[in-house]
């Protein structure tokens, strides 16, 4: 088995790094630029930034976070939010970034992955994926709908079908998150992160509903994830990252060094 990626999210509202549960009430909880360093001089293997607000309200990502960040890590980071062309995604990566996310974008013009891909390369294209269960139906055979908008617009989009067609089209790696389980801390959702990863055979880094060491273990064995995202775990001090890399290497996970 391969060793499975710790990745903690840091969603960004107005330079604000802010958490909320299933996409709601989120609450402004400190500095991104600290908290990336902090993260990681604690042993994360990478981190991803959401500019959470920039696609519904039509503007482009916060570029001079990711200059700050940049020069604050040295290890790989990813950027989303408001990136909708590929001179966005040049403009991100240039300012430091080595991962570009796309969401909204990508469903409202799906050449763009591969437009992405084509300029960047596949490992730098990242398909940020919010996902719903609806239940199935024929226009849904997964029962999981994509949702855009950091929640707020159902797409009538299959989810397993999405996964499928960004893998076709270029994409590097999937991270998958379920609205359902984000902020509860009640653990991943194995059944979608579990369908996800045997559809496609690029990554899929689990997201959304980390509250336990055991959670980790889940998504990385049950749920078959080529990474663990986590965020209130982390950000509300219940636990430290070497607290939760030795447990996942403990129960036979393989992880990356966090000493």
């Amino acid at each position: 088995m391969l060793s499975k990626r710790f990745i903690p999210c840091l969603d960004v509202r107005d330079g604000r790094l802010t958490k909320g549960i299933k996409f709601k009430g989120n609450q402004d909880i400190g500095d991104p630029v600290e908290t990336a360093r902090r993260y990681y001089e604690e042993g994360a293997d990478e981190i991803v930034f959401y500019d959470i607000t920039a696609s519904a309200e039509g503007r482009g990502i916060f570029l001079d976070v990711v200059e700050r960040v940049a020069e604050n890590i040295f290890i790989p980071f990813s950027v989303g939010g408001g990136i909708s062309s590929v001179a966005d995604m040049r403009a991100a990566l240039l300012a430091g970034a080595e991962k570009i996310s796309i969401n909204s974008a990508a469903v409202k013009n799906p050449a763009l992955v591969n437009q992405g891909a084509e300029a960047f390369g596949s490992q730098a294209i990242v398909i940020g994926m919010d996902v719903k269960k609806v239940g199935v139906s024929p226009e849904l055979p997964s029962g999981y709908e994509v949702v855009i908008h950091g929640g707020r617009r159902p797409t009538g989009i299959d989810a397993r079908a999405w996964a499928q067609e960004v893998e076709a089209r270029g994409a590097g790696e999937i991270c998958l998150n379920s609205i359902d389980a984000d902020g509860t801390c009640d653990g991943y959702e194995i059944t979608l992160t579990r369908m996800i990863s045997d559809a496609v055979r690029i990554p899929v880094i689990a997201s959304g509903g980390a509250g336990a060491p055991e959670h980790l273990v889940e998504a990385a064995t049950k749920g078959g994830a080529s990474a663990v995202l986590v965020a209130s775990i982390v950000h509300y001090g219940r636990y430290t990252i070497r607290e939760l890399k030795e447990y996942m290497a403990g129960a036979g996970v393989p992880v990356r060094s966090y000493w």
